[in-house]
């Protein structure tokens, strides 16, 4: 019974998230459904995130275990022939029969994409946030490298969420900006509260219009007031990048 993992890529426009669920297409039913034709049967395939309807990812992981002996490169052609256009497995190995993708993840890293300028490329129209309003990057990034570190970020979780615990680590918080009005937001944690990266946008979005200074962010941090943080970004600009499995290093920059 080989175990194996997969790296997934998916534009997460058409689905429901990343979750199997009573409707809708999911990007989990979608795998499930392409592997009942190589086995013959339900497979339960573990994904290492559960990103929400519009959320896409570059290098999403998976496991699952078949009772057919298959190669790695065969799994990969055989799975693409059957699913969706929007998703593509990038790879496949076998791994140890232990192997968890979520809960042996080390970390994550997000990106978030926001097109700031009056124009929008409208090839880029499904995969960032357009706001028009003039942006100040450098205050924005100034706000952002404050959230490094162990935090409670309590008020970047969804309202309504209950999780046993709201601690947790950011190891880089980073934001870079193209000629082109492209603004890109880069994070990496151990581990994230439901809507917490498209918070954090929405957050600095209000940083970014100087309607609060950068230092704003460690008072709100303290707060643990959701209502105090920013607007929850757009779902179709978040990506998630990618998921480790070794061990992290921990730099946190000086503003």
């Amino acid at each position: 019974m080989p175990p194996f993992k997969i790296v997934v890529s998916y534009d997460g426009g058409p689905f429901v998230g990343w979750q199997r669920q009573a409707e809708g297409s999911s990007i989990q039913g979608a795998i499930e459904d392409a592997l009942i034709d190589l086995e013959g049967r339900h497979v339960t395939v573990t994904g290492a995130g559960r990103t929400d309807a519009g959320v896409h990812a570059i290098a999403q992981v998976a496991n699952f275990t078949l009772t057919r002996e298959i190669e790695p490169a065969v799994l990969v052609r055989s799975l693409n022939a059957k699913l969706p256009i929007e998703v593509r497995v990038r790879s496949a190995e076998v791994v140890a029969p232990s192997f968890h993708a979520r809960f042996d993840a080390k970390a994550k890293s997000y990106r978030y994409r926001l097109w700031n300028a009056d124009v929008l490329d409208p090839f880029e129209r499904a995969y960032v946030w357009h706001v028009t309003t003039p942006l100040d990057v450098a205050a924005m990034t100034d706000a952002a490298l404050l959230l490094e570190g162990h935090h409670d970020f309590a008020a970047f979780q969804t309202l309504g969420s209950e999780p046993s615990a709201t601690d947790r680590v950011i190891t880089r918080s980073t934001l870079t900006a193209s000629d082109d009005g492209l603004v890109t937001y880069e994070v990496t944690g151990t581990g994230f509260l439901r809507h917490m990266v498209r918070t954090i946008v929405g957050t600095l979005i209000e940083v970014g219009r100087g309607r609060q200074r950068p230092e704003w962010m460690r008072d709100l941090i303290a707060s643990r007031d959701r209502a105090q943080a920013g607007r929850t970004a757009p779902a179709h600009g978040l990506f998630l990048v990618r998921v480790d499995y070794g061990v992290v290093q921990f730099e946190q920059h000086v503003p």
